[in-house]
């Protein structure tokens, strides 16, 4: 099972999408290669590879995936920060239900900690509550999108040992109100600028403590600070003249202001879209959403060996 493993770890970097290209790929290789392997013998046939993969648990393979690439990651600044999102494998929706994985990844180096199935998009939510459940989240810091507002994920982050970073929008209602009522103009700003592709990006952070005796303050688990993000986006037409869009975000965290000032707290929030990055290397250069591996745990479990290159691999 090693051996089927680590070859097609190795065929999927190569660029194998199918079963057969794994066995082809394997088949091509000299012995010694193949002795690196494991496989002193007979190379895995196409049928022994398929049964291996869509037999395996894939939540296993993903725990001991994810424990080989943590130990390959670093903290940056005392602090791990880990984004959660999820992500479905649309071409593999052959048995009438379309996987869904939810993906944890490290901000500063981009690889994937772990990943957990599940069956619906509806059920993405306490999937990821059982996520971060099985992660070490002491001293860390998670940043997740505003589905997962929940007062009961906040405080499975927070019996984690982690603090939270979460984004506030009309799903949480009477809280976003809140937000938006609070006195912003009063507050200090804190401005960065990007440029590049033919675009300039202006992100204005404003900051406020969490409220205790506002009347009317959602009682949201360990809430600490709240914030205002603004994000000032100027591009070219085609016609050569200037669009500019503006967009408004509010965000709420556990972590205090001594522990995430201003400048921290921007990047978190910045950095949370990083998992999109990881969602597009899968799908263009893995080409993930038009592989129809359905069969058994065959589509998470191919899921793995990209997690793996998506990695270490891009250090």
């Amino acid at each position: 099972m090693v051996s089927v493993l680590a070859i097609s770890v190795a065929a999927v970097l190569a660029g194998a999408r199918a079963y057969t290209v794994i066995a082809e790929w394997a088949g091509e290789q000299p012995a010694q290669v193949l002795a690196a392997f494991g496989v002193l013998g007979p190379v895995p046939s196409e049928a022994t590879i398929r049964r291996v993969l869509s037999s395996i648990d894939a939540a296993v393979l993903a725990a001991a995936v994810g424990a080989f690439v943590w130990t390959r990651t670093t903290v940056a600044a005392g602090r791990r920060v880990i984004a959660i999102d999820g992500k479905s494998l649309r071409g593999a929706g052959g048995g009438g239900v379309m996987p869904h994985l939810v993906a944890a990844l490290d901000h500063a180096t981009g690889t994937v900690l772990a990943q957990l199935a599940t069956t619906a998009k509806s059920n993405e939510i306490p999937t990821v509550r059982t996520l971060l459940g099985a992660l070490d989240l002491t001293g860390a810091v998670a940043t997740i999108d505003a589905m997962h507002t929940q007062d009961d994920t906040a405080r499975t982050i927070l019996d984690g040992g982690g603090d939270y970073l979460m984004t506030v929008k009309a799903n949480r209602p009477k809280l976003l109100a809140m937000l938006k009522a609070m006195p912003w103009k009063q507050v200090r700003s804190y401005s960065a600028t990007d440029t590049g592709r033919g675009r300039r990006i202006t992100r204005t952070i404003k900051v406020l403590q969490a409220p205790t005796d506002l009347a009317g303050w959602a009682d949201f688990p360990g809430a600490s600070q709240v914030a205002q993000i603004r994000r000032t986006r100027t591009t070219k037409t085609k016609t050569g003249q200037k669009k500019t869009t503006v967009e408004v975000v509010y965000v709420i965290t556990s972590a205090d202001h001594t522990t995430a000032p201003p400048r921290t707290l921007a990047s978190w929030v910045q950095h949370h879209w990083r998992i999109e990055s990881l969602h597009w290397i899968r799908d263009v250069v893995f080409d993930e959403d038009r592989c129809q591996i359905h069969t058994g745990t065959g589509a998470e479990t191919w899921a793995s060996p990209r997690s793996v290159e998506t990695s270490p691999l891009r250090k």
